[in-house]
């Protein structure tokens, strides 16, 4: 899906790495939650409360999941899903535009 429709925009951002990470929360009419995003170039590791769907929307990000000795690149169309209560690494080259969905 390219948009989201009746949706509530927290205005606010959340940035993260001195601003080298920012995203924007929407929360759907159901309660559940994502968040659109951008990461600029550089090394990350982010932990989760909740297992989560990254979904690349532009850029590559070349990233190390919980449990995983390998490195998997993904770029537009593709995503990937982390665990909850765990942590994942991620080495963006030149940018990352994507979509974080929360789930319970």
């Amino acid at each position: 899906m390219s948009e989201f429709n009746n949706v509530t925009v927290v205005k606010a951002a959340n940035v993260y790495f001195d601003g080298k990470v920012t995203s924007r929360a929407v929360i759907f009419a159901d309660g559940t939650k994502k968040t659109l995003g951008y990461m600029n170039a550089g090394d990350y590791e982010f932990g989760t409360e909740k297992a989560e769907i990254m979904e690349a929307l532009g850029g590559k990000a070349v990233v190390l999941l919980p449990g995983s000795d390998d490195w998997q690149t993904f770029e537009a169309g593709s995503s990937f899903n982390v665990p909850a209560n765990s942590s994942f690494k991620l080495k963006i080259e030149e940018g990352f535009d994507y979509c974080c969905s929360y789930l319970d």
